[in-house]
């Protein structure tokens, strides 16, 4: 038998690069998870009484601390596996081969259903901790009043400003291009042409996000596809530090006629387990707009 060479591997660091360049809501990843066990993540919070006044007399006002958990347990677990017949890859002039499939399925499958995922399941658990998506129409004339109202809750609510992220589909993000009462700059010389392109609304990040991968639920039994009553969101502002998402394993083999006992052709397979939870006490660092 050949050497065995998982030929994916070749491919990691393109592979990689195409996750963080394709994935629109690579920016909520949480860079490190510690898991209590196989599937569970164990999110710590206090929580404790306040100042009271001094009395010279003597002692101190003691107040109670209640150390409480958060559970979190992953549930999105997908795999897929293809099998390529030797001649398959021979007479299409390698059309299948290696780094064809791999390249494939990674930006038309793998990236759009982790946004897709990721986008619902924070529609799902915003609402569900008591969250109220606005239903706004959204126009030229409406978009900012609601984007400004947005910012004034957070600031009230203490959410870091710094970080904060715009989520929009391509609609929204061309009514920001027109919206009443925006100041507009452009940027015409004869290197760069006219950029007209909108990169960010007070400081803040925008991140386009194909509509198709913005709705409020789907249907992942096959691949995915918008759940019948499903919502389109329309915008979503929020911190990163609102949600946790993780990817706790991930896995992709392609295995060359001879490495393996399935027959005689190519061997695919592709593995992704994570999550993404909304913290329960900072549920106020999101915003959103949906719509039927």
């Amino acid at each position: 038998m050949a050497n065995t060479v998982n030929y994916a591997t070749v491919f990691e660091r393109q592979l990689r690069q195409k996750y963080t360049l394709g994935m629109r809501t690579a920016a909520l990843t949480t860079q490190k998870v510690q898991f209590v066990n196989a599937n569970t993540i164990k999110l710590p919070y206090v929580d404790m009484g306040g100042y009271k006044d001094h009395s010279r007399n003597g002692g101190f006002n003691r107040q109670n601390v209640k150390n409480q958990w958060m559970t979190k347990t992953l549930a999105f677990d997908r795999n897929v596996e293809f099998f390529m017949d030797s001649m398959d890859v021979d007479e299409t002039n390698l059309v299948t081969a290696a780094g064809n499939i791999t390249n494939t399925f990674i930006a038309e499958h793998a990236i759009p259903e982790s946004d897709a995922y990721r986008i619902s399941k924070l529609y799902a658990e915003f609402t569900s901790l008591g969250g109220t998506a606005d239903a706004t129409a959204l126009t030229p004339q409406t978009i900012l009043g609601v984007f400004d109202a947005w910012m004034q809750e957070l600031d009230d609510a203490e959410v870091p400003e710094e970080g904060r992220i715009l989520f929009t589909t391509p609609a929204v993000k061309k009514m920001l291009k027109t919206a009443d009462g925006l100041d507009r700059s452009l940027n015409v010389s004869s290197q760069n042409g006219l950029d007209r392109r909108v990169y960010s609304l007070d400081n803040i990040t925008i991140q386009t996000v194909p509509s198709g991968r913005m709705k409020s639920q789907y249907n992942f039994t096959d691949g995915f596809v918008p759940a019948a009553g499903a919502k389109q969101v329309n915008m979503i502002l929020l911190h990163p530090s609102a949600v946790i998402a993780c990817e706790k394993h991930s896995y992709i083999a392609l295995w060359a006629p001879g490495t393996h006992t399935q027959g005689d052709g190519w061997l695919y397979q592709n593995r992704k387990y994570g999550d993404l939870f909304v913290i329960d006490t900072r549920v106020n660092g999101i915003k959103m707009n949906a719509t039927a």
